[in-house]
């Protein structure tokens, strides 16, 4: 439809890791979802900075990994200091960001035509 969602990032480190993306939008079109993550758990790249970006939509909820969940392990969140999210942004925090990301999940609310 008429929105997007990119994710920019600087790294180091890690071999052949599988990442994937994930886009949906709700059946009632209110909501716009996009995911990032390594389906193996934990990242072992040394990310220095991220962005993810939503083009059509203000975000309601995001939240920010540092292992994503794996068999019995659960997500393991960031700390609040370590990234901060704007109407259309989640991105690290220079110098409180430590460098950890495994799973990024953004949940963006779509402009309704009001009849």
């Amino acid at each position: 439809g008429d929105y997007t969602c990119t994710f920019t990032y600087s790294a180091q480190g890690g071999t052949n890791e599988q990442w994937q993306m994930n886009i949906g939008v709700s059946e009632d079109n209110q909501f716009f979802s996009c995911s990032v993550w390594r389906p193996q758990g934990k990242s072992y790249l040394f990310f220095t900075q991220f962005k993810a970006e939503v083009k059509g939509a203000k975000i309601e909820h995001a939240m920010a990994y540092s292992q994503a969940a794996v068999g019995a392990q659960s997500d393991i969140p960031l700390k609040q200091e370590e990234f901060e999210i704007t109407e259309t942004t989640v991105s690290h925090r220079e110098g409180k960001f430590r460098f950890e990301l495994s799973k990024l999940m953004i949940v963006a609310k779509t402009p309704r035509d009001e009849l």
